[in-house]
């Protein structure tokens, strides 16, 4: 092995503190970093953040929770299960409300879907203001979501009562939207699923 003509450096042996300078040094560039953004960069709020915010700036007003809210469902002792909530601004007024599909526990089979609008009442709990699909028009929800306002949902449901209940084979795809003072449905054909 060759030795180097070279005297050994000092500076090549690290210690704890020359770690310490360097994470600070880092840490001093990447803040600077942070501080020397474009104005292109700065993030801007949509026009669904602006809406979800109260009035002079405050913070968000929370969607209703549907654990909370009392819905018009007769399950006797079995109670109720939320399947599925989404909430959303669905009438313009700056305030989301919550949208949840909801049915009777049943320990099997497959119970009917009731589809309510939430929206947080004067007191704590969260009140229902309309109702898409009743449980008694014995419809399951398969898809669902709320986007831009816009309830959407894949219905499902039976041709006849010789059908079995656990596979439902008439799906019809909706909608609803807020217009004036009541939600408009908007549907597909209804398709028989063979």
């Amino acid at each position: 092995m060759q030795t180097s003509a070279l005297p050994d450096l000092a500076h090549t042996d690290t210690k704890p503190v020359h770690w310490l300078a360097t994470a600070a040094a880092m840490a001093a560039v990447v803040a600077g970093a942070g501080l020397l953004q474009p104005d292109s960069a700065t993030a801007t709020a949509t026009a669904s953040e602006h809406r979800s915010t109260a009035q002079h700036g405050t913070a968000p007003v929370p969607a209703p929770d549907p654990a909370t809210a009392s819905f018009p469902l007769d399950c006797g002792s079995a109670g109720h299960t939320v399947a599925k909530r989404a909430p959303g601004d669905l009438d313009g007024d700056g305030r989301p409300e919550t949208v949840a599909v909801v049915h009777c526990a049943a320990g099997s089979g497959t119970p009917p879907s009731g589809v309510y609008v939430l929206t947080q009442g004067s007191g704590a709990a969260p009140r229902v203001v309309a109702t898409l699909v009743d449980p008694a028009q014995k419809m399951t929800v398969g898809d669902f979501a709320v986007r831009d306002g816009v309830v959407s949902a894949t219905l499902l449901g039976y041709s006849s009562i010789d059908v079995p209940r656990c596979c439902p084979d008439q799906r019809e795809n909706v909608t609803w939207h807020w217009k004036g003072n009541a939600f408009v449905r908007s549907t597909g054909d209804l398709a028989r699923s063979a």
